[in-house]
């Protein structure tokens, strides 16, 4: 199978999560299926250049916005899908044989099921609760990955340059994307320190005053606050 996926990965000071995120990917490069790694940096004061380079990494710069990153990622992109990931995103292991199935097969867009790196109720609930989310409304979060042709991405105006909600802009604006059956697991240490319930109910009210009209830029003045 000829390399048909350019990674993207936003990142700043990613240190400490971005080689668990890498290392899963080292399948799909096994495979052939990885034509190239784009990370693309908000100004990180910690290594995570440096590990970026390392891993043989197309290093894109800018200012620290989620949005406008991942634009200036994709942009560099030069395989024919496009998988963007978190930096503290792990996929699980045999992620790259369902994705390379799934891209022989479909010219779907696509997202992966949500996991947290912690036990108990809460995780499993927000988890359970973001699967059914997308399952239902077809609104999958960046934290559950984004496979997507390049073609379809920039016909739809790819990622707006956004500091918040920038990947519920781009899914609204793509065609229904489909689920896999492969864990992305993320980090659960915002949530942890915020609590479960507490974030859970943040991130909902987010989203109903980004569907109201709400400026992005406010939003994430009040959401990071």
């Amino acid at each position: 199978m000829a390399a048909k996926i350019s990674i993207v990965i936003p990142t700043l000071n990613a240190g400490d999560s971005l080689p668990a995120c890498l290392e899963a990917l080292i399948e799909g490069l096994t495979a052939g299926l990885i034509r190239e790694l784009i990370v693309t940096d908000g100004g990180s004061q910690d290594v995570t250049c440096a590990i970026a380079d390392e891993a043989g990494a197309h290093l894109v710069s800018g200012p620290a916005s989620r949005g406008g990153q991942l634009r200036r990622g994709c942009a560099e992109a030069r395989a024919d899908w496009l998988l963007v990931l978190h930096a503290d995103t792990v996929l699980e292991r045999g992620w790259s044989q369902v994705v390379g199935e799934h891209i022989e097969g479909s010219g779907q867009g696509a997202y992966f099921r949500l996991a947290f790196r912690a036990g108990g109720f809460a995780p499993a609930w927000v988890a359970g609760w973001a699967n059914l989310r997308s399952r239902l409304f077809g609104l999958p979060y960046g934290d559950q990955g984004l496979l997507v042709r390049r073609a379809v991405y920039e016909r739809v105006g790819g990622y707006p340059d956004q500091p918040l909600m920038e990947d519920v802009a781009l899914v609204r604006a793509l065609p229904r994307l489909t689920g896999l059956p492969v864990r992305a697991t993320t980090s659960a240490k915002r949530y942890a320190k915020a609590g479960w319930l507490r974030r859970g109910a943040r991130n909902l009210w987010t989203l109903t005053r980004y569907f109201a009209g709400a400026d992005p830029q406010k939003l994430a003045e009040s959401y990071w606050r």
